[in-house]
Order: structure tokens, then C-alpha cells, then sequence
């Protein structure tokens, strides 16, 4: 839908489809696709990191990230791999919600996929502190090895929260809580002054969010404002002209 709006506002003829591929089919699926004339695709998890390794060209943000939610297919038969969830991200944070992250003190939960797209950009926004924790320690630890050239920031357990001031910035890159349990983070980390951004969205909101109002935050949103602007910088790459995301947000009523 987000796509056939952007083709809409800006004039141009497009199809966009989703396509279900399964990790063994993916290579076959994404030749498959340039081959038969695609322009490009986006890629969601689990794939992202997989795309990485098939990609001939990279962008900054790409290599940075470890993963591609963009490709575009080359003259030759080449692929070009891009990341704009961190773009996207960025702009729905600072510019949606009109959100400052310099000298801010922020607290990532969760060190999947979701994460590696993000941690460059927010770390190139110089906050004051960052934590990343994870239920397992060695995953995160695993993070702040990889993106140790962007920036400092510290690694540690959702127990290890505990008692800890809350945070300015709580953002979720979890799933938790989508299974009905509630979400396994200590509520100090989240108070008066905490703005909490759920990654995930959902028709009914999500666990997280629901989590953090009950908890005090300042305030608590889902992610599809950043579902929007990556789209958004997908689209310019693919085509070469961004739509008015602002227009789009108001027609979903998000």
C-alpha cells in the first residue's frame, strides 16, 4: 500500500508485491526475480544479513549495518545492496517526533537484526551514553565488537537494568510480549522523561508500548513512521525522487 501511494503522489507506473521466500530459496529467488527483469527489492528478516553476502556493491550504511534491506539489480547481472532502516528510523525519530538525541542517554533492547540497522546512525548522533542489552549478554557483546568504529557504547543483560535511572530514549528491537507474556524488562529503565519507540508495529499497537505507558513514560510510539521513511529512501533509490512522507502518514491515519 505504501508503495502504490508513493507511485501515486509522484506519477510513475509501479508494481510492488510481496514475495514469501524461504532461507534455502532466497539466492534462486532473488536472481530469479533480477533475471526476469525486476528493478529492485526490499528484504525483511530473516534475510538481511544473508542479502549482504550476494550484493557486488555496497553503500556506507550497508556496510556499516552488516545487512541489506535494499537491492538493486545492475546493467550485467551485478546487485547493489543498501540500508535504509537506519535512515529511516532517524527521520521519523528526529523530525516526526521531533526528538533530540545529542547528550541523551539511550537504552536499545535487543541485539537481532533490528539493531544493526540502527546503532550506526544513532551513535553518529553523539547521545550522551548508550546501552544495548539482550537477553544473552554474548550477542550484544558481539555488537559493540562490530560497531565499535562508530562509537562507544556498552553491552549488558535485561537484569542488569535493573535499578539503573530511566532512560531519555528506550527503544525496542525485541518481539517481546507478541506472545502475551509481558515484556522481560526491569521498569526502572523507564520514566517521566523516557520517550519509547517500539520498532515493531501493529493494527492494535503493541505489547511494548502498552508496557511502557503503563510504566510512566513521557511518551510511547510503534514503528510506522520508520516503516514509512525507509520505504521512502527505498523508493528514491530505485526511482530518484522522494515522496512527501507527511502526506503519506496522514492518509494511513498513523
Amino acid at each position: 500500500m505504501i508503495h502504490q501511494l508513493f507511485a501515486r503522489q509522484t506519477g510513475e507506473d509501479l508494481v510492488y508485491e510481496r514475495i514469501d521466500v524461504s532461507p534455502e530459496d532466497l539466492e534462486v529467488t532473488v536472481r530469479g526475480f533480477g533475471a526476469a527483469g525486476g528493478k529492485g527489492l526490499n528484504v525483511t528478516a530473516p534475510h538481511k544479513q544473508a542479502v549482504f553476502e550476494l550484493t557486488t556493491e555496497r553503500a556506507e550504511a550497508a556496510n556499516r549495518a552488516g545487512a541489506v534491506n535494499t537491492l538493486t539489480f545492475l546493467p550485467g547481472g551485478g546487485m547493489r545492496g543498501d540500508n535504509t532502516d537506519g535512515v529511516g528510523f532517524m527521520q521519523d525519530l528526529t523530525v516526526n517526533h521531533e526528538q533530540e538525541i545529542a547528550a541523551k542517554r539511550v537504552l536499545i533492547l535487543g541485539a537481532g537484526g533490528a539493531t544493526r540497522g540502527i546503532l550506526a546512525p544513532l551513535l553518529d548522533a553523539k547521545p550522551a551514553e548508550v546501552v544495548l542489552a539482550n537477553r544473552t549478554l554474548a550477542r550484544a557483546n558481539a555488537l559493540v565488537e562490530q560497531f565499535k568504529e562508530s562509537g562507544e557504547f556498552r553491552a549488558c543483560e535485561f537484569d542488569d537494568l535493573e535499578g539503573q535511572d530511566p532512560f531519555d530514549l528506550v527503544i525496542n528491537a525485541t518481539s517481546a510480549g507478541t506472545s502475551g507474556e509481558s515484556p522481560p524488562f526491569p521498569t526502572s529503565c523507564v520514566g517521566s522523561v523516557s520517550f519509547c519507540y517500539d520498532l515493531a508495529y501493529g493494527l492494535k499497537g503493541t505489547p511494548f508500548v502498552a508496557w511502557a505507558r503503563k510504566h510512566g513514560a513521557r511518551e510511547a510510539v510503534q514503528g510506522w513512521g520508520m516503516l514509512v521513511e525507509q520505504a521512502a529512501e527505498s523508493y528514491q533509490i530505485w526511482r530518484g525522487m522522494r515522496p512527501d512522507t507527511a502526506e503519506i502518514l496522514e492518509k494511513l491515519k498513523i
